[in-house]
Formats: structure tokens, C-alpha cells, sequence
């Protein structure tokens, strides 16, 4: 009968739990479904792109365009994946509600039917989401498949040998495509200028072509001048966090006022219309050309400033200065002429010979100009190290390896320009010269963070060592190095593809850690920690004051809620961040296994810990001894006690010692102590009357209890006095010892006025043959007289006697 009520149970709760899934459930699951990815145009995609990969004589360009039209795919594809996620999330926990199939086969038809159902709808619910893993897949492998071969024929290009630049047969095309470059400019101006049409319009277009000019003219001419005189009149002698902003931004001029009159030249000449397809390419290639020269030297004139109030970026004179601005500019100047040269070269469609000709003057001054700079930065590493005995800094080891690395590629990359490898020369020589320009850049904004740290914080002399500094320059330095690795030949493709990957994460025990996890992760653990503390922060000042609890009832409440908060907290971050706990299980069993054995002593003072919370045999503020220190206990954390002994000190006790060991509590419960004063007077003294004045000395001390009142005790009879104590109950036993210095005190000046003497232990010293020790014959030695005293024998003497020998040798002490 028990059987069958609870079965019946069961099917009325199935038939609850699965009332959505037979009538309206099947019109949810209708008005879920979602349009996903056209996986007829994928298919058709997907096979053009196989088409190209395995012909291998497509164009990079074509490759690159199929590559983005796959990422374009693939990003539909990830989103296919989160289809039916809530749906398909409840018909799971509705599986989990009815249980496994019972393992003897027997079961409900009802029970048997619902769980055939939701199979089939699990089933139905995530084919769309199988379909778009498998396309996502394919997508991967075909973008995989793509930049293999572009990057094999980036390898290949590199590699390769063409015409050599130093061949003397090659050098008429490259004066023949610079010459003819020259001429068809000044053919189309011409032939322009000669037509009714073209002077009509320059007639017409001559006021604003006169105002860019001036106003081109003028920027060019003046920028720099007003930027400077700005920056002089502001800057004075100690130059404060403000004032060295403004001048930062002020010196900004330097480089867009000249840059904005190349602009406006640029304008004028434009606004002639008598410039044809060359003459435009020409001028669309200026713009940049002028923007690269010009914030190269902007950066030289930052990294090697005339004067410095500041500390300089780089250890080195005023000469080595000026020849750093003067190798900086000349070096954006080669970088700018590099990219103009070579764009003109990929628009007009040089020869290869012509090409090679053209750019190998420009490696070379490259080459100059970096070994030149190369060898300021060697300077710099060797000034900052001062004598050669002086331990070397890290940055000091990175500036002088850098430097080693730059002359050699100085030298390497021309080598390989005039053998014919221009391409690998390229590739090595630009990335170089664009990575100083970016690290000169990265030097300039750390400078720019530390002034803004002092201008907020006022801390000058910290700021180099303090942590935000720090944390921004390294900030800088990560988001940089997308741009290092486009500076170093990487194509935007492959840094999104990694991106990609990054935030996608990886798969641990059936679990996708991701960045976004990590960050739903700290942000909720951060958010829960806060809460705990300010939870803390009202019990310890609000709440738990208004209580009976004492201090140390008080302090392990706090201490109870702070553990109890941070493991809610990191449970709810986890929980929030989605990670499955239980796919962790094999993983957390083996790290158990681990910390039982490895870390069973920071286990086993972690469990310590919490019994003392729960227990309270000390709280903080307890005068205790462990261990023979005594000491005040100071806190109680996780792992450890801190006790400050009464030299101010504080000693680290493992949480174990106190549940293992012995430890004597002076103050539990109550501050109620005893004081024992011990003192000794001379035989022959009254001892009832010491007795008496002793008391009196312990019954008018403030700190004594009257209940129960103090005892005096005849301890007895000593090798010189008459040992009493003073035994009495303090309401405070921490002034043990400042009560036991006040009774002292006491005991001195009554028995001062009562004449009662303290006596101290007496010694004779008696020498045989001491003659010996002056050298002199020895003499008779007189018996003494009769009437002479003698110690009386209840007064022994103590005597020490030091033996000689005649010879004066070594005593024997008895």
C-alpha cells in the first residue's frame, strides 16, 4: 500500500512538473526557433574556397577576401551556437528531475513516456546547435588552410633572390623611372597650364590657393618658433607636475603646426588643378610621407630635450643630445622617403631592377643612422651603470642588448639589400626603425603617466617605484604589442584570429574559460569581497558594541563573517561565471589528495584557526604565554596569531601550537590576578611586627582587592634573611608589575623608619702563602691572640681559599 501511495505521489508530480511540455510547450518551442546562417550559401561558399585553396593560384588579395568573407561566416556560426540555450537548459532539468531509468527495467508508463519525450525534444532542440559546430569547423580549417599559404608565400618572398642593387647594369632604370617620374609630372602641369580651361580654373581658384599657401608658408616657417617661445615662458626653474603638462602639450605644436602647414602647401597645390593622375598620387603620398618625418623628430626632440628640469629619459650629455635630435629627424626623414619611394614604386609598377636601386641608398642611410643610434643607446647603458664595478640593472642589460642587436641589423640589412635579398633587408630594416619610433612613443607616455601620478598624488620622490606607474607603463607596454606585431609583418587577420581564440577560451574538464568568465568571475568576487568587508565594518562599529559580547566574542564574530563572506563570494563568482563545478571533480579530488599531503600544515593551521574562533580559548587583547613568551594577542588570522610581547616586538605562532600545545591564558574571562612580593629581613628581626607592616603596605595599595584580603606568608628561614611574602589579589593583572615596583618602594621606606634591616650575604676570602704572590720570603705566621673573636658558630662564614704552591704556580680553588 506504502509502495503504491508513492507512486502515485510521483506521477501527479511528473504530471506538474511536465505540464509544459504537452500543450503549450510545443507552441513555445514554435516561437523559439530562430533564424539561423543560410547553410545553402554556405555550402556554396565553402566549396569556392576549397576550390581556391587546392588550384594554389589565386592572388593573396583574392585569398584575403575569401578569408574575411569565412570569418564573416564563422562569427554567425558562434552565435548559431547559443540557440535554444534556455529551452534546451530546462528540458535537461526536467531529465534530471525524473532520474535515471531504473536498473531492474521496471517502471511507470507515464514515467517511461515523459522521459521518451524529452529525449526526442533534446534531441530536436540541439540539431541546430550540432549543425553549427560542425559548420564553425569547417570555417576554422578553411581560415587555417588560407593563411598557411599566404604565409608560405611570405616566406617564400623573402627568401627570394632578385637583381642586385650594387649591379652597375641596373642602375639606368633606376635614374630612368626617377627621371620619368619627374618629367610626367611637370608634362601634365604644363599641358595643363596651356589649356583655356586649366588657367581659367587656377584664375579661379587663385585667392584660396594664396590663403593655403600663406597660411602652409607661415606654419612651416613660425610653428616650431611659436611652440618654443610658449614652452620657454612657461617653464621657470623648478618646473612643478602642471607645469610640465602644459609644456607637454604645448610642445605638441611642434609636430602639428609644421604638419598642418605641409597640409595646407598640399591644399594650395591641389586647389591649382593642373596636377594629373601622377601629380595626385605624388601629393597623396607627401601627406604621410610628412607626418611620419615630422613626428619622428617631434620624438627625438622628447627623447633628447635641449634641457631637461626633470630627470632625462636617457643618461647622456648635451653633445650626445643634439646628435640624437639630429639622428632622430634624419632618421623619420629615411622612414618617410622609404614609404613614399615604395608606395610610388607598388602604384606605377617599377621594375624589380628599378625598385632594388631606388630603395638600396635609402637601407644604407638606414643602416648609418641606426648604428649611430645604436651607439648613443651603448652610451646610455654605460652612463647609467657609473663605475664598471657597479652591479648592472635589468634595464641596464636590455638597453646594452638592444643596442648590440640594433648595430648588427645595421650592418646585416644592407649586406642583404646589395646581395640582392631586398625584401628580407626590408623586412628587417623598417620593422626596426618603425619599433624605436614606437618604443621612443612608449618611453614619452610613461614620462606623461609618472607627471600625472605627482600632479594627483604629490609624491615626487615615490613616483618612479610607486605601483600605478607601474601597472600604467605596463598597461602601455600590452597594448602595444598588437602594434609591434603589425610592425613586424603580422596581418590584421591573423591578430584577429587570435583575438578570437582569446576570447573564446579554452576547454577545462568540460568547461570554457574565457577571458569574459574571468573578468564575470572577478568582478563578482570583487563585489561580494566589498560587501563582506562593509557587512564586517557594521557589526565591528555599530552592531556587536551594543552588545554584552566581550572584545574577543566581538572580534571572532567579525573574523567568522569575513571567512563566511569570501567563501559565498567566490562560490556566487563562480556560480555567476557559469563554471560547472562538477566537470571539476577529478581535478578537485587530485588537488585534494595534493594539499593533504603537501600543505597539511598550512591545512591543519587553517583548522586551528577556526577552532580558536569557535572555541575562544584566547581573543585578542588576552595576555597569554606560549611557548615562554609572554605577550598580548594582537590578531588571529587564517593561518597564524600575532602576539606583541611587552618589548614591543611581535612573535608569529602557527594556529596548531595553541590547540596542540600548552598555553596559559593571564586574562580569560576576567582581568583579576595575583601578585607575589617577596622580601627577606635580617635574623634577630621582630616577625610578627614584619608580618603586621607588610600587610598594611598590601592592604593600602589602590590595585588590591579587600575580598579576599591580602595574606602575608613566613616562607622561612633563608642562608641570610628571613624570606616573608606579600601575597595579594589585583583587580588588573596587567599592573602586575608596576604594583609589584610600588610595594617594593613601599617596603624600603617602612622599614627604613622602623629600623628593620635587609640583609645581603657576606663573604670572606682567606689566602694561604701570600707571600707568593708578592715574592717575597715567607714569614712565620704569628698565632693569633687569645682574646681574639672568633665567629660564633650559629653564624657560619662563608670563605673561599685559593691554594699556592711555593712556586707561585696555579691555584687550586677548593
Amino acid at each position: 500500500m506504502r509502495h503504491l501511495l508513492r507512486s502515485l505521489c510521483l506521477i501527479l508530480a511528473l504530471c506538474f512538473v511536465t505540464l509544459p511540455i504537452t500543450g503549450t510547450g510545443q507552441m513555445a518551442y514554435a516561437q523559439q526557433t530562430i533564424e539561423g546562417p543560410d547553410y545553402a550559401a554556405w555550402e556554396d561558399t565553402a566549396t569556392r574556397v576549397e576550390t581556391a585553396i587546392e588550384s594554389g593560384g589565386v592572388s593573396t588579395e583574392i585569398l584575403e577576401d575569401l578569408r574575411r568573407e569565412l570569418t564573416q561566416w564563422r562569427e554567425q556560426f558562434v552565435n548559431a551556437l547559443g540557440a535554444n540555450s534556455t529551452t534546451i537548459k530546462t528540458v535537461q532539468d526536467q531529465l534530471e528531475a525524473i532520474g535515471p531509468p531504473p536498473e531492474n527495467g521496471t517502471e511507470a508508463e507515464d514515467i517511461s513516456a515523459q522521459r521518451d519525450e524529452l529525449n526526442r525534444r533534446l534531441a530536436r532542440l540541439q540539431a541546430p546547435v550540432r549543425t553549427a559546430e560542425l559548420a564553425r569547423s569547417r570555417a576554422d580549417g578553411l581560415i587555417q588552410g588560407i593563411d598557411e599559404i599566404i604565409r608560405n608565400r611570405q616566406t617564400a618572398e623573402l627568401l627570394r633572390l632578385g637583381p642586385s642593387p650594387i649591379n652597375p647594369l641596373h642602375w639606368p632604370e633606376g635614374a630612368r623611372v626617377l627621371y620619368q617620374l619627374a618629367e610626367t609630372v611637370q608634362r601634365e602641369v604644363t599641358g595643363d597650364w596651356e589649356t583655356p580651361v586649366g588657367r581659367t580654373v587656377f584664375n579661379d581658384n587663385l585667392p584660396v590657393i594664396i590663403a593655403w599657401l600663406l597660411g602652409g608658408l607661415v606654419l612651416l616657417a613660425r610653428g616650431r618658433h611659436w611652440s618654443n617661445r610658449l614652452m620657454r615662458h612657461i617653464t621657470k626653474e623648478d618646473v612643478s607636475a602642471g607645469r610640465w603638462m602644459v609644456t607637454f602639450l604645448i610642445s605638441l605644436g611642434e609636430w602639428l603646426l609644421p604638419y598642418a602647414g605641409v597640409y595646407a602647401l598640399v591644399r594650395s597645390l591641389s586647389a591649382t588643378a593642373l596636377f594629373g593622375a601622377r601629380g595626385e598620387l605624388v601629393l597623396a603620398t607627401v601627406l604621410p610621407a610628412a607626418f611620419i618625418f615630422l613626428l619622428a623628430r617631434w620624438l627625438a626632440l622628447q627623447i633628447f630635450p635641449r634641457t631637461e628640469k626633470r630627470d632625462p629619459l636617457l643618461n647622456l650629455d648635451a653633445r650626445c643630445r643634439y646628435s640624437g635630435r639630429l639622428y632622430g629627424a634624419l632618421m623619420g626623414l629615411v622612414i618617410a622617403a622609404f614609404y613614399f619611394l615604395r608606395n610610388i614604386a607598388e602604384q606605377i609598377n617599377w621594375s624589380e631592377e628599378a625598385t632594388n636601386v631606388v630603395l638600396f641608398p635609402v637601407l644604407v642611410l638606414a643602416g648609418l643612422l641606426l648604428f649611430r643610434l645604436a651607439k648613443l643607446l651603448l652610451m646610455h647603458s654605460r652612463a647609467a651603470r657609473g663605475d664598471s664595478d657597479a652591479e648592472e640593472t635589468f634595464r641596464d642589460q636590455l638597453a646594452r642588448l638592444l643596442a648590440r642587436a640594433l648595430m648588427l641589423l645595421a650592418v646585416l640589412a644592407p649586406v642583404l639589400a646589395a646581395v640582392g635579398y631586398l625584401e628580407a633587408a626590408q623586412a628587417m630594416m623598417l620593422p626596426a626603425l618603425l619599433s624605436l619610433m614606437l618604443l621612443g612613443a612608449l618611453l614619452v607616455l610613461q614620462r606623461v603617466v609618472t607627471e600625472v601620478y605627482v600632479m594627483l598624488s604629490g609624491n615626487r620622490e615615490g613616483a618612479d617605484d610607486a605601483l600605478m606607474p607601474v601597472l600604467a607603463g605596463f598597461a602601455l607596454v600590452v597594448l602595444s604589442l598588437p602594434l609591434f606585431a603589425l610592425i613586424w609583418g603580422a596581418r590584421p587577420a591573423q591578430l584577429t584570429e587570435i583575438w578570437v581564440r582569446f576570447t573564446e577560451g579554452v576547454t577545462v574538464g568540460g568547461t570554457q574559460i574565457s577571458p569574459s568568465i574571468f573578468l564575470t568571475l572577478a568582478v563578482v568576487f570583487v563585489l561580494g569581497y566589498l560587501l563582506t568587508r562593509l557587512v564586517q565594518g557594521a557589526l565591528k562599529n555599530t552592531v556587536l558594541p551594543k552588545t554584552k559580547l566581550d572584545a574577543g566574542g566581538r572580534n571572532a564574530i567579525v573574523s567568522g563573517v569575513g571567512y563566511v563572506g569570501i567563501f559565498l563570494a567566490a562560490l556566487v563568482a563562480i556560480t555567476s561565471a557559469g563554471i560547472d563545478l562538477s566537470s571539476l571533480a577529478i581535478v578537485a579530488g587530485a588537488l585534494s589528495v595534493g594539499i593533504g599531503f603537501g600543505l597539511q600544515n598550512i591545512v591543519s593551521n587553517f583548522v586551528s584557526g577556526i577552532i580558536l574562533l569557535i572555541e575562544r580559548p584566547i581573543s585578542e587583547g588576552d595576555w597569554i604565554e606560549v611557548g615562554g613568551k609572554h605577550g598580548y594577542v594582537r590578531s588571529i588570522s587564517v593561518r597564524s596569531t600575532r602576539i606583541e610581547t611587552f618589548d614591543r616586538t611581535d612573535v608569529i605562532v602557527p594556529n596548531a601550537d595553541f590547540v596542540s600545545g600548552t598555553v596559559t591564558n593571564y586574562t580569560r574571562g576576567n582581568t583579576v590576578g595575583r601578585v607575589i612580593v617577596p622580601v627577606g629581613v635580617a635574623y634577630g628581626s621582630d616577625t610578627r611586627k614584619i608580618e603586621t607592616i607588610l600587610r598594611e603596605i598590601a592592604e593600602a595599595h589602590p590595585m588590591v582587592l579587600a575580598v579576599p584580603s591580602p595574606n602575608v606568608v613566613f616562607r622561612g628561614f633563608g642562608a641570610s634573611s628571613l624570606d616573608f611574602e606579600i601575597r595579594a589579589i589585583l583587580r588588573d593583572v596587567n599592573f602586575v608589575m608596576s604594583v609589584h615596583s610600588d610595594m617594593n618602594h613601599e617596603i624600603a621606606r617602612r622599614f627604613v623608619e622602623e629600623g628593620i634591616e635587609i640583609p645581603f650575604p657576606q663573604q670572606d676570602v682567606w689566602f694561604r702563602n701570600g707571600e707568593a704572590l708578592s715574592g717575597k720570603p715567607a714569614i712565620a705566621q704569628e698565632a693569633p691572640p687569645s682574646d681574639a673573636k672568633t665567629p660564633p658558630p650559629s653564624e657560619p662564614a662563608q670563605k673561599t681559599e685559593a691554594d699556592y704552591d711555593g712556586e707561585g704556580g696555579e691555584g687550586d680553588g677548593r
